[in-house]
């Protein structure tokens, strides 16, 4: 019986010592969750139960659980390294067949899709029309590589000042190589519809009438359309038009872009004190451009940016979680599966209730302690030696059992 006793303990210490074995052979691997060898004793029960005088029958391992704790996150630069500080998993499909990991070392294939090391793919939530997300079902995540297009500009707005002591041009009618044809100019860039710059010139020159202006727009050296007039009363604010806003007429570019009809804005123009004076334009087209980079927010929102200053929503990282995690499957890889222990999957995104955040070009380390797993080690080789000399002590015994004479 002792033998038996002491083998079981031998055993349940060789279990220890090989859980403690992986833990410290995964302590360089991201995301790795460290586990813990749980025994139970043994008893040998009869329809009355335990005896009050049972030794019992040894030990057995009752569970090797995985601890969930936190790894410490490191940074790495990479846009596409994603760690998670809090609860959750991220979610990768295999062929359809969904697996959770806290391995958020990401790449790009060759199809653009977000994926792990070994080719799963990372699973989000399409964009909406409206800026939100279709959270109703997950998706692979891609990234566009293609170029933004360009857009038109429609409209511009001006912020500026008109000299009120200004007189009006010496000579007639306005000519842009003679300064004497106008008062002031400022100039702006806009596009066409394909992406090509222009250069947009306004011409203003000062009525015979105190407070009157006429403005004049040329496109890449062409008039475009008539002049407008511009009128401002005596405390210098904008009267004519009465909208503020002044469209000269369309310019056909010779890209063989559509036909360009820009809308100025001089709302925020004022006739103050003897200076003219631009603070700002702006103007809402822009030309093509390519990608320059992803960022990833710390809800999982993929923002694509490109050279024209513009972004693009790509997706949301999904997140799942469990009422068990201990009760995921290992499945290597970094990776766990579903199972009856772990309960249903309950799929959210990074900061929703339940949810950790994400870190952007970052990774979660192994949560293994070296020096914890180390006195684990010494700990259970004692149980190992113990037990053995339990064997060595129940032989000795037992030999001297043996070796009575009869008498």
């Amino acid at each position: 019986m002792s033998f038996d006793l002491a083998l079981s303990g031998i055993n349940a210490a060789n279990t220890d010592l090989n859980v403690t074995s992986n833990n410290l052979a995964n302590v360089n691997t991201t995301g790795f969750k460290e586990s813990r060898a749980e025994f139970a004793d043994l008893f040998a029960q009869t329809q009355q139960g335990v005896s009050k005088t049972a030794v019992g029958n040894g030990v057995q391992v009752a569970a090797v659980s995985q601890q969930f704790g936190q790894g410490n996150i490191t940074s790495t630069g990479n846009n596409l390294d994603l760690a998670l500080s809090g609860s959750g998993f991220f979610i990768t499909s295999n062929n359809g067949a969904l697996n959770y990991t806290r391995d958020g070392a990401f790449q790009v294939d060759q199809s653009g899709y977000l994926v792990t090391a070994s080719g799963e793919q990372v699973q989000g939530y399409a964009p909406l029309a409206n800026g939100g997300f279709n959270t109703g079902g997950l998706t692979s995540l891609q990234l566009s590589a293609a170029e933004s297009a360009p857009q038109a500009t429609t409209t511009a707005d001006i912020s500026m000042n008109l000299p009120s002591n200004a007189t009006a041009p010496a000579n007639s009618p306005l000519n842009p190589a003679d300064p004497t044809t106008y008062t002031d100019t400022t100039s702006l860039t806009v596009y066409d519809s394909l992406g090509a710059a222009h250069t947009a010139q306004l011409y203003f020159m000062k009525g015979a009438t105190a407070g009157n202006w006429t403005s004049q727009l040329y496109v890449d050296g062409t008039a475009v359309g008539t002049p407008q007039a511009l009128a401002y009363s005596s405390s210098g604010a904008l009267t004519t038009p009465a909208n503020g806003k002044v469209s000269f007429g369309a310019y056909t570019p010779a890209t063989g872009a559509s036909a360009m009809n820009v809308t100025f804005n001089f709302n925020n123009s004022s006739q103050f004190g003897d200076a003219f004076g631009v603070n700002s334009v702006s103007q809402d087209g822009y030309t093509t451009g390519s990608l320059t980079g992803v960022n990833i927010s710390s809800t999982g929102v993929m923002q694509a940016n490109f050279t024209n200053g513009q972004s693009k929503t790509l997706g949301q990282v999904a997140l799942a979680n469990f009422a068990n995690p201990q009760g995921l499957q290992q499945e290597g890889n970094n990776e766990w599966q579903q199972s009856f222990e772990s309960g249903a999957a309950v799929n959210g995104v990074a900061g929703g209730s339940g949810f950790g955040t994400i870190q952007s070009g970052s990774l979660e380390g192994s949560n293994v302690d070296i020096t914890t797993q180390l006195v684990h080690m010494i700990t259970a080789e004692r149980d190992f030696q113990a037990n053995a000399q339990m064997i060595s002590a129940t032989n000795t015994v037992t030999q001297s059992i043996i070796n009575i004479p009869n008498g």
